[in-house]
């Protein structure tokens, strides 16, 4: 029983890491290319576009982890039909948000490029990676889509593969487009929009040929499911406002205390974090599919088992994380094209920021098993009070009253606070023990 638990973790959570963070090595894969071929201006233009994409993944994961969640438990229980309904009814709202946000991002860019908060020679720059971007955020949100349901249907290897090819053609194309034709930020945006379309198409192949379980199919749409979809993805929706919210935040800050050498520095920062948290959060999502199987078989032992295995992951590999943020913090900020005093500056307050990245992944992970297992409600609250209020508050609210010194400090303050409401909800949830509905 032992060995067939460590395979599984094996099985699931190494690929759901590596795609997770091949999906955000994309962004940083730019971020490099942009930064060393056009400019430091450039990168904090790309970084204030940024938020936008979150706030899409976010979405994504609304319709994506809610419909994984729903069939993972209906496979646990044998129901086949229901978890391919449930699949279904993911694939459509999926598709539906994704085409609005092209919508959004085609015909009123510049009225996005302004909320995000880009001023001055940030505004042109940012408008392009956000019209170019957005044209493919179709084939983006399904490659993700269809990444969550061939990981549940028991092809993790197959995501695992699609991503890391994937992440090798963004790496040549931004090199084709951004150096050779000199596209600028274009080519970056549509280095990472033709990557994407070929791993959709890539992971496609596993329903097409029938591999699994799932089948795109035509269905009979149900209001009942469709809410139900939502409702369980929405604690990982929530959760993912918490990068774009913290970016969104931390630029209005550093804008109105630093200034451009702050908002540079951070361009940097968030790219570390933004991979950070993706990590962390792949270990969560493939842990997702053992929860939810798990709790559809009443299996008790496996579902304590699999929670203690992913606090050991998150503490391992945030720990790791943070010490090769201390230890390589010179080459990092080299390598995004920082020179001179923005390098100086970058370096000497990544590793303070990169501290909440221990607190942050535990949080991560008690989220993941909440929504997993019905308790959504509990993630609700938890992903809220996380994501929505008191990072907002802290990152905006102690720099206000204890100045500039602080602000790379806000982060990992505001997840240190979430951990003790987690903890209680959690606690709260299991008063009488793991209830099966």
């Amino acid at each position: 029983m032992q060995t067939s638990r460590t395979k599984a973790l094996f099985q699931y959570v190494a690929p759901a890491v590596l795609t997770n963070a091949c999906i955000f090595l994309f962004t940083i894969i730019d971020g490099i290319f942009v930064g060393r071929g056009v400019g430091s201006d450039a990168l904090g233009a790309v970084n204030i576009a940024m938020p936008l994409v979150m706030i899409a993944t976010a979405i994504n994961m609304l319709t994506s982890i809610g419909g994984v969640t729903v069939a993972a438990i209906r496979l646990g229980r044998g129901e086949k039909k229901g978890a391919n309904q449930a699949f279904m009814h993911s694939l459509t709202a999926n598709f539906l948000f994704a085409a609005l946000m092209t919508l959004l991002c085609v015909f009123f860019t510049e009225p996005l490029t302004r909320i995000l908060g880009a001023e001055a020679q940030y505004i042109q720059m940012a408008k392009d990676y956000i019209f170019w971007w957005g044209l493919f955020a179709i084939p983006c949100a399904l490659s993700l889509n269809f990444q969550s349901f061939c990981r549940n249907d028991g092809s993790p290897m197959l995501v695992g593969a699609a991503t890391a090819f994937s992440t090798v053609l963004n790496i040549f194309l931004d090199w084709l487009f951004v150096f050779p034709l000199h596209l600028g930020i274009m080519g970056a945006a549509l280095a990472t929009g033709i990557s994407q379309t070929v791993s959709m198409l890539i992971v496609l192949m596993h329903f097409i040929l029938k591999k699994g379980d799932l089948r795109i199919r035509p269905f009979r749409p149900e209001a009942k499911l469709f809410r139900k979809v939502l409702f369980r993805g929405l604690p990982e929706m929530i959760a993912q406002f918490a990068t774009p919210v913290t970016t969104i935040c931390m630029n209005h800050v550093l804008m109105a205390q630093l200034g451009d050498i702050g908002i540079n520095a951070f361009s940097i920062i968030s790219y570390v974090s933004s991979l950070t948290m993706s990590v962390l959060a792949g270990a969560s999502e493939g842990l997702q599919p053992l929860f939810g199987q798990s709790y559809g078989a009443k299996h008790e032992k496996d579902l304590k088992y699999y929670f203690r295995a992913g606090i050991v992951i998150c503490l391992t590999g945030s720990t790791i994380i943070v010490l090769l943020a201390v230890l390589l913090a010179t080459p990092i900020c080299t390598m995004f094209g920082a020179q001179g005093q923005t390098l100086d500056y970058t370096v000497k307050y990544l590793p303070q920021y990169a501290c909440a990245f221990i607190v942050a992944g535990i949080n991560t992970l008690i989220s993941a098993y909440l929504y997993s297992t019905k308790r959504s409600t509990y993630a609700i609250v938890l992903n809220t009070v996380r994501s929505l209020v008191l990072n907002t508050a802290i990152i905006l609210g102690l720099p206000a009253l204890f100045g500039s010194s602080i602000v790379w400090f806000t982060f990992g303050i505001s997840e240190c606070a979430v951990l003790a409401p987690a903890v209680v909800l959690l606690k709260a949830s299991e008063r009488h023990g793991i209830l099966y509905k």
